[in-house]
């Protein structure tokens, strides 16, 4: 009932009130994440347990990208995004939390020292491409993956700077890579030099040394 009543107000809130709302929500985080910048944005699953090691390759990678200079973007959540948001200020960086706020009432993390809320997606994407330098993807879900496609697309389509996209866990990512080579690139749809944006490794210390590598700021 709580869900379906968040859908229905959400459909039948005048649009000119929603242009308000989306502006406030705009101007809040273009004041706020210029000073997170330079920034690299973690993605991964909500599900994940802090036993697991997703999790503590999560804090890790965000505890070394501090130490070497960045700081680090979360959705502010559970899960990886907890992880990010720990190693981040565990090492005394600015850790962000982009928390979104759904149905079924996601919990922001503690660990974020710059927290901002959005109600809508589209605008937390901004702020997720606009402040980072790179990308940082661990295993997820879903939204993991529409994060994902939506920085190739925008890189892809030069919409934006080409900047590094990591996926750590080759063993994860087999499948999803196998696929596009073997379907997507075999079909034409996309053209095989597309997939060079990707960078596959499987530890922290790869990740970091591929952004410190490949990022100027």
């Amino acid at each position: 009932m709580r869900e379906n009543q968040y859908i229905v107000d959400d459909l039948t809130l005048n649009d000119s009130w929603r242009m308000f709302q989306i502006m406030a929500e705009f101007v809040k985080g273009f004041e706020v994440m210029p000073e997170a910048y330079p920034a690299v944005s973690i993605f991964g699953s909500s599900k994940i347990k802090p036993k697991s090691t997703v999790y503590k390759n999560t804090v890790k990678v965000a505890r070394l990208l501090v130490e070497n200079g960045f700081n680090v973007i979360s959705g502010g959540g559970p899960g990886v995004m907890e992880a990010a948001n720990l190693g981040a200020a565990e090492a005394k960086g600015k850790s962000v939390g982009l928390h979104i706020e759904l149905p079924s009432e996601q919990k922001p993390n503690r660990y974020a020292n710059i927290r901002l809320d959005f109600r809508y997606f589209f605008i937390r994407k901004v702020m997720f491409v606009k402040y980072a330098v790179a990308y940082v993807i661990m295993p997820g879900g879903f939204g993991t993956l529409d994060e994902l496609f939506e920085a190739l697309t925008l890189i892809q389509t030069k919409r934006i700077r080409h900047f590094p996209v990591v996926l750590i866990d080759s063993r994860f990512w087999k499948g999803l890579l196998n696929w596009a080579k073997e379907t997507l690139v075999r079909q034409g749809t996309i053209s095989e030099s597309d997939l060079d944006i990707l960078n596959v490794v499987d530890t922290p210390e790869e990740a970091v040394a591929i952004i410190k590598r490949r990022v100027v700021v």
